[in-house]
């Protein structure tokens, strides 16, 4: 996955995802590359916590040529969508873990990234949040076309995946199609 996402470099041979070199790509043509093309949701939400969950979604967004009213109207957009408008000025010690991981989700996609990378997305939330997430990248897939790249130890969420695959020990020892 880090690979993939442009954060680690190969020993050897090239990495592209699409059209695109990225083993090649210097640091800041990589970072620019992740900001567009790249959101990242991670198993313990890596939210800042003196920010509210607005502050935490528009964060990405700062990085992007866009008026404050441009990123307010994507950032209120996105909150909508994962179901956290009513929550956007709450900090992340307020929120539920499947709150702040939604929050987490929000953040990933308001740049509208091409491809989506959750590290163990379900992996700190009871039964009832982990499914509410996964029915949320279920939706981001089917209706936004999202690509997910996603690793997991959960069975419940590698059986609502497209494709499966299995690492051992860094090495691919079965492909399981779903």
């Amino acid at each position: 996955m880090n690979l993939i996402a442009g954060l680690d470099t190969p020993s050897q041979g090239e990495i592209w995802v699409g059209d695109q070199l990225i083993s090649t790509m210097t640091e800041g043509q990589l970072a620019s590359w992740r900001t567009r093309n790249i959101g990242f949701i991670f198993q313990f939400y890596h939210l800042l916590p003196v920010l509210t969950a607005y502050e935490n979604v528009e964060l990405p967004l700062l990085l992007l040529p866009l008026s404050a009213a441009q990123r307010k109207q994507q950032v209120t957009t996105i909150l909508e969508l994962v179901g956290l408008a009513d929550r956007m000025y709450h900090r992340p010690g307020q929120l539920s873990g499947g709150q702040q991981q939604r929050v987490g989700i929000a953040r990933a996609i308001v740049t509208d990234p091409t491809a989506i990378m959750a590290d163990e997305p379900t992996g700190d939330l009871d039964a009832r949040a982990a499914e509410e997430i996964l029915n949320l990248l279920c939706m981001l897939r089917e209706s936004l076309h999202k690509t997910i790249i996603m690793v997991t130890h959960d069975p419940r969420a590698a059986q609502r995946t497209h494709r499966l695959l299995h690492l051992e020990k860094g090495l691919l020892v079965e492909q399981v199609n779903a």
